[in-house]
């Protein structure tokens, strides 16, 4: 990323910079505030690969599904990379088109992916099985060498989890079991709700100790940007907040565009 902000004007990348930040820390937590921090960097430079695949990834958190496609189509094109080619066709089933990312899932560009990629297509074609209702296809395709591997990778615990998933559907509660308790034993950062599923198919239930609490507090406004804020005026509010650019973000900024400090005017913008 910093090496396509040195194509922008030093003020102008900082500001892009600010934006980006606050997309990746509020696009799990709070999308559509990260949504919103997204359309600005895309006003500011929408000729750089990284903000128009950071506003694509920001559509999709918020399942605006065509408009993140198309900022991944833009971003590939910048690019030529193939990285984004699960998640585009994951997009398509979004928009109600599991046959076209089944049809992605066998296109050469998925040689190309690297295993973690590769294992997402995979997600992602068994997930479009299911769309299709084909849900015995949906098993064998996450049946592979990566689902069968005692080696714990990044993305070990939700093919587990899709595979476990499948099983509960097809009614192989025993299979289903197993396979969520081996999804939950490689899950080591919570990216899967595995325990709460083995929970719910041994019959045990939470109780939430803080439910009275929230409840009590439910009337409270919500910082920052609102659901129904969302448009020119959450664009607007958002912007006034960047420009307060706390700490946290200014240290984080600094990173990305501390090589243009070393010049008083950066390049133009690449066309």
């Amino acid at each position: 990323m910093r090496q396509e902000l040195l194509s922008l004007p030093k003020t102008l990348a900082e500001d892009v910079a600010r934006n980006l930040v606050m997309v990746a820390r509020l696009i799990d937590e709070e999308p559509e505030q990260a949504y919103a921090y997204s359309r600005i960097a895309l006003r500011l430079a929408s000729r750089v690969a990284a903000v128009r695949e950071a506003a694509g990834f920001a559509a999709y958190a918020t399942q605006k599904y065509s408009e993140a496609l198309a900022e991944f189509r833009a971003a590939r094109r910048m690019t030529g990379s193939v990285e984004l080619w699960p998640v585009m066709a994951d997009c398509e089933r979004g928009m109600g088109r599991p046959e076209r990312a089944l049809a992605m899932a066998g296109e050469p560009e998925v040689q190309k992916l690297d295993k973690a990629g590769q294992v997402e297509m995979r997600l992602v074609a068994a997930g479009a099985r299911r769309d299709m209702g084909q849900l015995d296809a949906a098993i064998v395709t996450l049946q592979s060498p990566e689902l069968a591997s005692n080696s714990v990778q990044p993305w070990t615990a939700r093919l587990r989890y899709a595979y476990a998933d499948a099983l509960l559907a097809a009614d192989r509660e025993g299979e289903a079991r197993e396979w969520f308790a081996k999804a939950l034993e490689a899950d080591k950062d919570g990216s899967t709700d595995a325990s709460d599923r083995l929970a719910e198919m041994d019959g045990v239930e939470f109780v939430d100790a803080l439910e009275g609490e929230e409840e009590a507090g439910a009337d409270q406004p919500a910082p920052g940007i609102r659901v129904e804020d969302l448009g020119e005026p959450a664009e607007a509010e958002a912007e006034a907040e960047v420009q307060a650019s706390d700490d946290d973000v200014e240290v984080a900024v600094t990173a990305a565009v501390e090589d243009l400090e070393e010049s008083d005017e950066a390049p133009e913008n690449k066309s």
